[in-house]
């Protein structure tokens, strides 16, 4: 009796550990978003592209319609991510490129070291005093790491333009590129809160990724929608701080506070009127 007992309770450890690793975390297993395939673009010859404009945006991830995109933080849930941890993690398994901030044409690729030293990390050496005689100085190393949470933004490289063969007005985002506070030799936020672009992704690349990474749906959660659904179906608040123009300058080279929001509102509505009179009888 006593060695079937203890062959008993030796099944039970060994079978343990399996019956732990099929644990479900829910009622279904997920298996929409994980093999989705973006829809592909229309065929668009460029006699059919009658006018076109370059507009560059700046999705602020404070406001409410945007947290998707931010939440959840690094390492919090199993079942997301939030959009900087999917591009991070792909730059860093290298099936994603991530092409350098100081211009948003793709020309330059950068590196994972080099977008973490662009986000504030870095290695430094102080001199410290030991507590006790003979109270002699050594050297310290502080390492400042870099945290994906800290990006607050995400600039948009996008074109609008008429389809004179379908009728229809459209956009097609080009570029994203995350943003974080400029930050001193210290770590600490520069005056003024100026945000800098940490690096560029082509988004036509990224968008097999975003396709596949579930975000959070606030009416259904047997609903959830990919990152590549709120950029496709414009699911985001943004503001237009540059068009394309003749001095290749930003709205706020030209414009500040209160005027620099009207002039933005202006772009907007002049390619709504555009297309509105398109259609006009």
């Amino acid at each position: 009796m006593k060695i079937k007992i203890c062959f008993l309770l030796l099944a039970l450890s060994l079978t343990g550990p399996l019956f732990a690793q099929n644990v479900l975390d829910g009622v279904y297993v997920k298996e929409h978003t994980a093999t989705r395939t973006p829809l592909a673009y229309p065929y668009l010859r460029e006699a059919d592209v009658m006018w076109s404009k370059r507009i560059w945006r700046v999705i602020d991830l404070s406001e409410k319609i945007n947290l998707p995109l931010r939440y959840p933080e690094s390492e919090q849930t199993r079942d997301r991510k939030s959009l900087m941890d999917v591009m991070m993690d792909a730059v860093e398994e290298g099936s994603l490129t991530a092409y350098s901030f100081q211009d948003d044409e793709f020309t330059s690729p950068i590196t994972i070291k080099e977008i973490q030293a662009r986000g504030g990390a870095r290695t430094d050496t102080m001199k410290m005093m030991r507590p006790d005689p003979p109270y002699d100085e050594y050297d310290t190393i502080i390492a400042r790491e870099f945290s994906r949470d800290k990006v607050v933004g995400y600039r948009i490289k996008e074109d609008w333009f008429f389809d004179k063969q379908r009728s229809v007005m459209e956009v097609r985002i080009i570029g994203l590129s995350p943003l974080v506070f400029a930050v001193d030799e210290n770590g600490n936020v520069r005056e003024g809160n100026q945000r800098i672009s940490l690096f560029w992704i082509y988004y036509p690349e990224a968008r097999k990724l975003f396709a596949n990474a579930e975000t959070f749906n606030r009416s259904n959660d047997s609903e959830r929608r990919s990152f590549d659904d709120i950029f496709q179906k414009r699911l985001f608040s943004s503001y237009i701080y540059k068009e394309s123009n003749v001095y290749d300058r930003r709205i706020e080279d030209y414009k500040s506070g209160l005027n620099a929001l009207l002039e933005s509102e202006k772009i907007k509505d002049e390619i709504t009127n555009l297309e509105h009179d398109m259609w006009e009888f």
